[in-house]
């Protein structure tokens, strides 16, 4: 019987004798290479944290304590040795096991994770909860050196270490987010990998010396002074921290100890502990950047599918084009070059391309800053990270009419990410940007021509916004702010982006049922061609909005308002949104079904709105 079978809970892996476990983590490696080829997900930065996810449930009893995951793609061995084994066939399916820590479906998960950098604010806000509370239980951040990129990582560093709160923040560092990691912390981590004859020096002059008080501080003082003289300056120590590390994060054994040594001290903590991005599966190893996040794929060679042509790569396709004739424009991104199409761009022109890791907002005013200065700066970000610059795009960008270029990848749902990853609220939040110019390619060819515009014949911040994955059947280049699409009598449908393939095959099946549809697309929708669609709405007299956005600031709300302005009295209307925005994990075509945007529900909705025939009165 495998060992995997015999863990239902926590309590099963602590009660598990040490000279098994190795045995265990062998066998969660080949459970999830076997469960993630089939629903697909994130695999190498699990397979890197394996012996380290069996420590801490050996070291900490989640019920009680609070585990915080960073980004929380690494949760999966949490969710595996928390009693969710029998889950895996549904993970990142609708209506199954979320692929980020979830409250609600676990109480073993603490925090919802799926943006970077946000554990270490939340374990302080825990430890602070407990301590005002009088309550009894440790607190426990996991992040990666990818995550500390990140601004708001040393902000709740910068408070945590001076805290005095017990905590420990566990830093697993393997010099990896998606790619390879960039900047200064990269540099810092290698320096301080220490060896580890010094880390049990270190602990066994701790539990004898440190039991004599005076001798302790007086040594410790005496330490210290010379410490600061001869060696380089360690930055967790001087924010506060107990500092341990670096730890081999394979070692089970050995990292389990240090964990309680760290847990055991009773204040801010750091431990630096070292694993291997997709340990222990060859090709993983080899390739951990091609397995961070995968689909379906074949288990024992690893084998990937084809990629298929996307937006991201005819964006990609773009910049290059126009990199070539223009020695001004540059390339910015956010530690997701491949994921937003540039790398080739980055291949090609490495010295005006720019990751800044995981620094959203840190991106945002240095494109600002170099467009200042004269440069051509498009930012290509995913959607939901985008939210995190919505304070630069206002005050270092809007406020001087700064013309910058957002490439919106992700834009609408993404999918199986779930909620924290699907693109819905950047056209509510943009809506209050002044002088934010927002258009939304519906084919490759149309986005490689908005590109064009927004970089040469728009003025102040400027921003394109398109799905993740392919184009549909429509492939046709429409430039303007609105397009007539089909023309009708009985109905208007507005809608852009992607979902204009859904909004013309509803059209048709309409027309067989005698409902004379008008199709209109927006390639602008801000400012929205209002006036445009308020000519057809005053023929038609009945309204369908189809959007991938939530409801708030969408350009249905913005026609109702207008129609009222106007004067226009609408028959009927329905909105066909993504509602709150909160929209769950899945796949793209059951949550397009779930939200009435495909082309069945279009259909459903129209004919119900004008009472299922043509000519309505």
């Amino acid at each position: 019987m495998h060992l995997l079978d015999q863990i239902h809970s926590p309590e099963d892996v602590r009660a598990l004798p040490a000279d098994q476990l190795p045995q265990l983590c062998e066998e969660i490696r080949a459970f999830l290479v076997e469960n993630v080829s089939r629903t697909g997900g994130h695999l190498a930065s699990n397979l890197g944290a394996v012996e380290l996810t069996v420590a801490i449930h050996r070291v900490y009893d989640t019920k009680r304590d609070r585990l915080l995951f960073d980004v929380g793609h690494q949760s999966y061995v949490h969710k595996l040795l928390t009693g969710r084994k029998e889950d895996f066939p549904s993970l990142r399916q609708y209506g199954g096991m979320a692929g980020f820590p979830k409250p609600a479906e676990s109480v073993h998960d603490a925090f919802v994770a799926g943006h970077a950098s946000t554990s270490i604010s939340a374990a302080l806000g825990m430890a602070r909860a407990r301590t005002i509370s009088k309550e009894d239980y440790d607190v426990v951040a996991l992040i990666g050196d990818g995550a500390l990129t990140g601004g708001l990582a040393y902000e709740g560093l910068s408070d945590a270490g001076q805290s005095k709160e017990p905590l420990v923040i566990i830093l697993n560092d393997n010099g990896m987010s998606i790619h390879k990691n960039v900047g200064g912390i990269a540099t810092l981590l290698s320096k301080q990998r220490v060896k580890p004859s010094y880390l049990h020096f270190k602990q066994t002059y701790r539990n004898t010396v440190g039991r004599i008080k005076p001798l302790y501080n007086a040594l410790h003082l005496f330490k210290e002074n010379i410490k600061d003289t001869v060696l380089p300056d360690n930055i967790f120590d001087d924010m506060g921290f107990y500092y341990i590390g670096p730890v081999n994060g394979h070692d089970e054994q050995e990292v389990e100890r240090v964990l309680r040594w760290a847990r055991d001290l009773r204040q801010p903590v750091l431990l630096h502990v070292i694993t291997k991005k997709g340990k222990g599966i060859s090709y993983t190893e080899a390739h951990p950047e091609r397995y961070h996040g995968v689909g379906k794929f074949n288990a024992e060679t690893g084998e990937l599918p084809a990629p298929k042509p996307c937006f991201s790569d005819a964006f990609g396709s773009a910049m290059l084009e126009h990199a070539q004739s223009d020695p001004k424009l540059v390339a910015v991104t956010a530690a997701m070059a491949s994921g937003t199409g540039l790398e080739a761009f980055s291949e090609r022109f490495p010295d005006r391309f720019f990751d800044v890791g995981i620094a959203e907002g840190h991106a945002v005013t240095m494109a600002s800053a170099m467009a200042k200065q004269g440069l051509l700066p498009v930012f290509a970000v995913y959607s939901s990270f985008l939210q995190r610059g919505y304070d630069m795009l206002i005050h270092d960008a809007a406020l001087q009419s700064l013309h910058i270029v957002l490439g919106i990848d992700r834009g609408g749902i993404v999918g199986n990410d779930g909620d924290t990853h699907n693109g819905c609220f950047d056209l509510s939040y943009l809506s209050s940007v002044p002088g934010m110019t927002l258009y939304c390619p519906s084919s490759f060819a149309e986005l490689q021509a908005m590109l064009n515009t927004a970089l040469y014949h728009t003025s102040g911040p400027v921003a394109l916004r398109y799905p993740r994955g392919g184009e549909g059947a429509y492939k046709d280049i429409h430039n303007e702010p609105v397009t007539v699409l089909r023309s009708g009598t009985d109905l208007t449908i507005v809608t852009y982006g992607i979902l204009v393939n859904e909004a013309l095959q509803a059209a048709d099946e309409l027309a067989d049922k005698g409902v004379s549809c008008e199709v209109l697309k927006l390639g602008r929708v801000l400012p929205a061609p209002i006036e445009s669609v308020l000519h057809s709405l005053s023929k038609t007299r009945y309204l369908i909005a189809v959007e991938d956005v939530c409801s708030d600031d969408c350009v249905g709300m913005k026609l109702l308002a207008a129609c009222e302005q106007e004067g226009i009295l609408l028959k009927g209307s329905v909105l066909l949104n993504l509602k709150s925005g909160i929209v769950p994990h899945g796949a793209v075509d059951k949550l397009m079904r779930e939200y009435h945007l495909d082309a069945a529900g279009i259909a459903e909705s129209a004919l119900a709105l004008c009472g299922g025939k043509g000519g309505a009165e």
